[in-house]
C-alpha cells in the first residue's frame, strides 16, 4: 500500500479475504419503500450516532486492513447533514491509492444539490435505487411522491460526470411488467441496472412473500428483446452481470433467493451506531463502538476485526416460506 504500512489483511473463516466494507451513516431515509420498512419508523436517535471523526477512524482501520472499496449508504445517506465533508474526508484514501473505490448508494431525492460536491470529493460512481418511472406506481411503493425529484437528481448527477448505474427491486405486483422498460430506459440514458430480488429483513407490516420474484423470471422477459451475454469474473460485489449485445451496456442480477451468491463474498457492514454485521442476513455483530468509546486502541480494535471475521458465516439463510423476517433489522440499518 502506497500511503501507509502494510498490515495483515482480513480473511475469514472460509479463506475469503475482506475487501469491502459498507459504512451506514444514518438509518433514516425520506421514502418509506414498502419492501423496505414501515410507514411509521422508529429511527436511532441522533445522539446515539458515531460522530464523523467515529466513523473516519473505524474506516481508516479498515483500509489499513485491506478494504479496498468503502460505500456510504444509509437508510438514505445524504439525509445527514455534514455527510459530504465526511466522505471528501475519506477521499484521501483515494489520493493515496490505498483505496481503489469511495462511492454511494443513494434514493436521489436528495442528490440534486450534492452531485458537484460528491464529484470533488473523489466519488466516481453511484447506485441509484429507483424501481419504477411512473409516478403513481412510485408513491405507491415508496409511500411519497417524490419521483421528479429523483429524476433531477440523476440528471444532476450525470451532469457533474458521476457514472449512475441503477437499482431496481423486482416487485412481483408493483412493477415486474415494467422492468424490460426500466431497463431499456437506462441503456438509452447510458447507465447499467441491477435487478434485485426481496430480501426478509425487519418487519415489514404486511406479507413480503408474495412480492418475490425470481429473477430468473426477469431474464426470460429481458431475452425476448435483448440478446444477453454472461460476463466471466466478479465486480466486488454480489450481482452476476450480463452484457447486451444491442445496448452495449450490462444488466447485472442480485439472486439472494433464487440462485445464492455468498461462495465468494468479500463484504462486512458497518451501521451507524458502530456495530459490524458480518453478513446481511444474519444477527451476527461486533459492538465496535463500545470498544471504541471505552478507549480501546487501535491494536485492540485489529485484534477485535480478526476475531469478528473468523465468524463470519459462510452464506444467509433466508427463507420465503415463512412470513417472518430472517432478521428482525430492517434493510435500512445496514444498508443493503
Amino acid at each position: 500500500m502506497s500511503g501507509m504500512a502494510a498490515f495483515k489483511p482480513l480473511i475469514d473463516g472460509f479463506g475469503r479475504r475482506i475487501t469491502y466494507l459498507r459504512v451506514s451513516v444514518t438509518d433514516r431515509c425520506d421514502l418509506r419503500c414498502t419492501y423496505c420498512m414501515n410507514d411509521e419508523m422508529i429511527f436511532t436517535p441522533k445522539a446515539n450516532l458515531l460522530s464523523f471523526d467515529e466513523l473516519d477512524r473505524l474506516c481508516a482501520i479498515f483500509v489499513k486492513r485491506g478494504v479496498r472499496k468503502l460505500r456510504i449508504t444509509g437508510g438514505e445517506p445524504l439525509v445527514r447533514k455534514g455527510v459530504v465533508d465526511f466522505i471528501t474526508g475519506l477521499s484521501r484514501y483515494i489520493t493515496s491509492s490505498d483505496l481503489e473505490e469511495l462511492t454511494l448508494t443513494t434514493n436521489a431525492t436528495q442528490l440534486a444539490q450534492h452531485a458537484d460536491a460528491l464529484a470533488r470529493a473523489g466519488v466516481k460512481r453511484i447506485n441509484v435505487s429507483l424501481d419504477t418511472l411512473d409516478r403513481s406506481r412510485f408513491e405507491r411503493i415508496t409511500r411519497r411522491d417524490r419521483l421528479m425529484q429523483v429524476l433531477k437528481g440523476i440528471a444532476a448527477a450525470r451532469a457533474a460526470g458521476l457514472i449512475v448505474k441503477i437499482n431496481t427491486v423486482a416487485l412481483r405486483h408493483d412493477n415486474a411488467a415494467e422492468l424490460p422498460a426500466l431497463a431499456a430506459w437506462a441503456h438509452a440514458a447510458g447507465m447499467d441496472i441491477t435487478f434485485i430480488e426481496t430480501m426478509p429483513l425487519g418487519d415489514v407490516g404486511g406479507d413480503r412473500t408474495d412480492q418475490y420474484l425470481s429473477l430468473k423470471d426477469v431474464r426470460r422477459d429481458l431475452e425476448r428483446k435483448w440478446t444477453m451475454d454472461d460476463e466471466v469474473g466478479g465486480s466486488g460485489g454480489p450481482a452476476r452481470y450480463a452484457r447486451v449485445r444491442e445496448t452495449g451496456r450490462r444488466v447485472g442480477f442480485i439472486t439472494p433467493i433464487s440462485n445464492v451468491f455468498c461462495a465468494t463474498c468479500n463484504r462486512v457492514r458497518l451501521t451507524c451506531t458502530g456495530q459490524l454485521f458480518l453478513c446481511l442476513g444474519r444477527d451476527a455483530h461486533v459492538d465496535l463502538a463500545s470498544l471504541m468509546r471505552a478507549g480501546a486502541s487501535d491494536l485492540e480494535l485489529d485484534a477485535a476485526l480478526d476475531a469478528a471475521v473468523e465468524r463470519k458465516p459462510r452464506a444467509h439463510d433466508f427463507d420465503l416460506t415463512t412470513r417472518a423476517p430472517a432478521v428482525a433489522r430492517h434493510m435500512s440499518v445496514t444498508g443493503g
